[in-house]
């Protein structure tokens, strides 16, 4: 009985949540908030309130939790889109938060009266910026910003948890008392060298392993990269590596990476991940009391002015300034986006369960600098960016291309013109296109051009094409290799066709679309159709 209860208490804080998911992006308010007010009324107030006070155990969870949140916000992101920006994004990720973690410590201790080693710890745990909350107003309010500013946020929020993650871990041995300057050097160094060296490794042989190894049953290929994003985490941090940042590393190289069966991993991740920002938001709002959070509001308010008027409008300047491309205006918006969120809070868990002694209630504060950024700082996000004059009306913060052929059945195709083609020289309106069939775009020489019916195709043209997937369990495809003693090396498809249609050659890391003039190489493996 008791454990049916349970059960239904969770399909209605799960019901609920996705209610709240759907509300704050109607309205804008971070989801983190929605969730962590659940999470604090069920904890406190609720008809059956379900206390925790078991800080570890929800710290082990939300470390877990947090590994799919790093490994999918590098795979979500588009290594094309943050290019541009890289350099600066990777300078705030690390050179922004040291300056924002070492200004918020030197405030706690002057201003606050706080011991300095436990100053630094609070400010090496809120020194990292939110990117689910982040993104979610912008997407909200559909806002598209100038000059590469959404992405070069994307990045930034995504990637320095980890450098947090190190800032923190080197706080609570220098609180204990067990740090000297070797070992806290050994600790930068392993931390960022193993963790970056073995995310790398790691990422190479699964990418590797996804585009060889042909899963016998659909869906065992997306275990396989659940398993590879806790080994991301769990090999470099059994020898002092820094898992959050191989677990981001990871994330962002496979995420760039074109394999089988990708499309359906993009859309189960997206899901899984909103279920792992459910359960931290829930957790930590299980965690917190309002008597305890009423004592920690005055000191949260300050060290929360501090961070948004001072120490982050330091950093971001500090280090964007020197670069002449980003003008004040930017890097005030830039300034003003750094929302503090479930990291701060997670990694506030590690610092009291971590640190002996503290004299303070560093996760009540901490929780109350986190809900204070994301209700009124981010609330005011969008009119930062009017008043600041960096909306872009045609720039479009939601979809690309790619984004569509995840989320709904529709895929995009390429087709180049060559000169004498049957398009060639025609009109758009003059072509015989099928029903479903649309040009949505024509690319000519670097140019970008919207097609339309008087538009003119000539050769050299790539179209962009559009239509409706097929999908059909019945019809089989198989492969089958070229060997070097195979007839058909260095001939023409024509020349010998075989036993069934070659609808793809799989060369290299290059997939051809074959006709019969295609000529076969050894080693070659062919997509044959056969009915």
């Amino acid at each position: 009985m008791i454990t049916t209860l349970f059960l239904v208490l969770i399909v209605v804080v799960i019901l609920t949540c996705i209610g709240l998911n759907n509300l704050s992006f109607r309205i804008g308010v971070p989801t983190l908030l929605l969730f962590i007010i659940l999470g604090i009324i069920f904890g406190n107030v609720g008809v059956i309130p379900i206390y925790l006070d078991n800080q570890e155990f929800a710290r082990s969870i939300c470390t877990v939790a947090l590994i799919f949140i790093m490994f999918y916000g590098g795979f979500g992101t588009r290594w094309e889109a943050v290019k541009p920006v890289v350099r600066e994004s990777v300078l705030l990720a690390t050179a922004g938060v040291i300056i924002t973690a070492g200004l918020t410590g030197v405030f706690c201790h002057y201003a606050l009266g706080w011991a300095w080693m436990e100053s630094f710890l609070l400010g090496a745990v809120v020194s990292s910026t939110d990117a689910a909350s982040v993104f979610s107003i912008l997407r909200s309010k559909k806002l598209g910003l100038k000059n590469n500013t959404a992405p070069m946020l994307e990045m930034e929020s995504g990637s320095n948890d980890p450098c947090a993650y190190m800032l923190t871990a080197i706080a609570i041995s220098l609180v204990n008392g067990t740090a000297s300057g070797g070992s806290v050097l050994w600790m930068v160094f392993s931390q960022i060298v193993f963790g970056a060296g073995i995310g790398v490794g790691i990422a190479w042989l699964a990418g590797r392993a996804l585009q060889r190894i042909q899963f016998a049953t659909k869906g065992f290929d997306t275990l396989f990269i659940f398993a590879v994003a806790i080994a991301s985490y769990a090999i470099p941090d059994l020898v002092s590596g820094n898992g959050y940042l191989s677990s981001y590393i990871v994330g962002i190289m496979l995420g760039n990476v074109e394999f089988k069966g990708k499309k359906a991993m993009v859309g189960f991740f997206d899901g899984f991940t909103g279920l792992m920002q459910v359960l931290i938001f829930f957790l930590l709002g299980l965690l917190a009391r309002p008597a305890m959070l009423v004592k920690a509001i005055l000191p949260a308010l300050a060290i929360t002015a501090f961070l948004l008027l001072i120490a982050r409008t330091v950093a971001v300047f500090g280090i964007l300034t020197p670069f002449r491309k980003y003008p004040a205006r930017q890097q005030a918006l830039i300034s003003f986006v750094g929302l503090r969120g479930a990291a701060s809070i997670v990694f506030a868990i590690m610092a009291v369960t971590g640190a002996a002694g503290l004299q303070n209630d560093l996760f009540s504060v901490v929780f109350c600098i986190v809900l204070i950024s994301i209700a009124l700082q981010g609330s005011l996000i969008p009119n930062a960016s009017r008043l600041l004059g960096m909306i872009d009306e045609h720039v479009n913060i939601f979809k690309t291309f790619n984004d569509y052929t995840e989320d709904i059945p529709v895929q995009f195709g390429k087709m180049h013109i060559h000169a004498g083609d049957a398009w060639d020289g025609k009109l758009i309106k003059e072509l015989p296109l099928p029903h479903d069939f649309l040009i949505v775009l024509v690319l000519r020489n670097g140019e970008r051009i919207q097609p339309r019916g008087s538009t003119l195709i000539q050769a050299g043209d790539d179209l962009v094409l559009l239509d409706r997937p097929f999908e059909d369990t019945q019809t089989q495809l198989y492969e089958k290799t070229v060997k070097p003693n195979s007839r058909r090396v260095g001939h023409r498809i024509d020349e010998y066709p075989g036993d069934g249609l070659v609808v793809l050659i799989l060369r290299g890391d290059q997939t051809l679309i074959p006709n019969g003039d295609t000529v076969l190489l050894a080693g070659d493996r062919l997509v044959l159709l056969r009915i």
